[in-house]
């Protein structure tokens, strides 16, 4: 049995990727039978910074050449969110007991067809343009907190443009 409480937060980015119209891409996750959406995000490599690890991802998850964006802002401080406890150990090899996340809102100026999943190392199975009051929604339940607090963050930039 793993002790939760002994175990470190897996440091990570978090994307939000605007459209024109003012709406958050989510992807549906490859590794999950649920029906469950979330925005890109992913673990900072170490000696990489938030920022980097950011731009990494959006290559690696959606196939967004960057110069498709513009990061136009940072939200202050960290996320958090925990596993439950009967995914501890499942996930991540048992090193982690949640994600300690930096959260990036990106302004998206291509079009539809400069998304491209089926990256190199694919994270979703679909994808889709959502108003960012329905992020949460659509989230699995450990992670719902987590997500209406990075909209909050991100309130006054959510907007179509």
């Amino acid at each position: 049995m793993i002790d939760k409480d002994t175990l470190p937060y897996r440091p990570c980015a978090g994307i939000l990727i605007l459209n024109r119209a003012g709406q958050v891409f989510v992807g549906q996750r490859l590794d999950t039978e649920v029906e469950a959406w979330q925005p890109p995000q992913g673990g900072i490599d170490p000696g990489e910074d938030g920022t980097a690890a950011a731009w990494r991802e959006l290559g690696e998850e959606t196939g967004i050449a960057p110069d498709k964006v513009t990061l136009i802002a940072e939200a202050p401080g960290d996320f958090f969110y925990d596993l439950p406890d009967e995914l501890i150990g499942r996930i991540w090899r048992g090193k982690w007991r949640g994600q300690r996340q930096r959260w990036f809102l990106f302004r998206f100026h291509g079009t539809d067809s400069d998304i491209n999943i089926a990256t190199a190392h694919p994270e979703f199975r679909a994808w889709r343009w959502v108003d960012p009051h329905e992020v949460e929604d659509l989230a699995v339940d450990f992670k719902r907190q987590l997500y209406r607090d990075v909209m909050a963050a991100f309130a006054a930039q959510l907007v179509p443009q």
